[in-house]
């Protein structure tokens, strides 16, 4: 194991990632970009770091921001709960801890929104503390240098998973940090999940998978229930001034906490929970499919303009291409179509 991060720390000094914008930073960069990485490539996450951190330049601005003001700032990243989790996380480290990062293990995982692997991320990157990782790279890395297989997410996957990386990050904290960095970097330029470039890897002559001929099998994929593509209707008020109605979703839903034309299975559907008879008369502008982790759905897009905004006592009722809290972007697609005409 000594070997394995010896000659990992060799390739990171030369061939490695230096210059990401959260690097040499402090604890609060660290957790930000961890969480933002969590589904999401390093190139979409760059420019969302950046703005995030230009109006929230440090753990109490976050804490002190509106949840809208947060979300706003997060919508097209997905997974809006991680938004969320960050704000309720910044609140408690404010007013538990003083707004700073506890040292410890277990009262980081306790934190919303921080799992095993952040919390080591943090210990390591931010916090000049030993920590182990095993975020989707690494663990990547892992299978495939130790022929891991089977489903990576289930308890005696993730079992030997954990103890090889901790057998495999150095003691010091210092050559513990520089092996955090290296082992995901490893994972994003050189074991990547299609098209590996074995040949460069420092573990070439160590990697199991690539001596049996299994780079290509490992991670084995996990099974997932197919489900039924969805449509959703997307019905946009407009009122005679011009205002669309916004309203927020419920947390625990789907784009949980941003804001939304109103949304249903059918119009019939939308006029009966909502109490508007004229939602039926929607008048059809457009159709967009987006697709979720485990599903698909087809937006359907129709407007509907009434007379006065008091028809509906729910939401709120501004001009849409002004409004500044969260917006889905594949509703921004629907109701600002030229804005997004280019896109590919």
């Amino acid at each position: 194991m000594v070997d394995l991060a010896t000659k990992l720390n060799r390739w990171h000094k030369k061939y490695g990632r230096h210059d990401l914008p959260w690097q040499q930073k402090g604890p609060y960069e660290a957790w930000i970009s961890e969480v933002m990485l969590q589904q999401t490539q390093v190139g979409v996450v760059i420019p969302y770091f950046k703005k995030f951190l230009k109006s929230f330049p440090t753990l109490e601005a976050l804490a002190n921001a509106s949840q809208d003001d947060v979300l706003a700032h997060w919508a097209g990243l997905g997974y809006y709960s991680r938004a969320r989790n960050l704000h309720d996380t910044a609140r408690r480290l404010k007013t538990e801890y003083q707004g700073n990062f506890p040292a410890d293990l277990s009262r980081l995982v306790s934190l919303p929104g921080i799992g095993r692997s952040t919390a080591g991320a943090i210990l390591s990157l931010g916090l000049n503390q030993r920590g182990v990782i095993q975020d989707g790279n690494v663990r990547r890395v892992l299978a495939r240098l130790f022929l891991v297989e089977g489903d990576l997410t289930k308890a005696k996957q993730q079992k030997i998973l954990w103890e090889l990386a901790d057998q495999l990050t150095p003691l010091e904290p210092a050559r513990a940090k520089i092996h955090t960095q290296a082992m995901m970097d490893l994972g994003a330029l050189l074991c990547k999940r299609r098209n590996p470039v074995c040949e460069a890897c420092p573990f070439r002559t160590d990697c199991q998978a690539l001596q049996t001929s299994r780079v290509d099998q490992l991670p084995q994929p996990k099974k997932i229930k197919s489900q039924n593509a969805q449509l959703w209707i997307v019905l946009q008020l407009i009122e005679t001034s011009g205002r669309t109605l916004f309203i927020r979703r419920p947390d625990e839903e789907i784009w949980g906490g941003l804001y939304t034309p109103l949304i249903g299975k059918s119009l019939l559907d939308l006029s009966q929970k909502y109490q508007l008879p004229e939602a039926t008369e929607g008048e059809f502008q457009s159709s967009i499919k987006h697709t979720f982790s485990h599903f698909k759905v087809t937006l359907d897009h129709y407007i509907l303009r009434i007379k006065t905004s008091n028809q509906i006592g729910i939401g709120e009722w501004v001009d849409a291409r002004a409004f500044r809290k969260g917006v889905p972007t594949p509703i921004r697609k629907l109701i600002e179509p030229m804005e997004y005409s280019n896109d590919t």
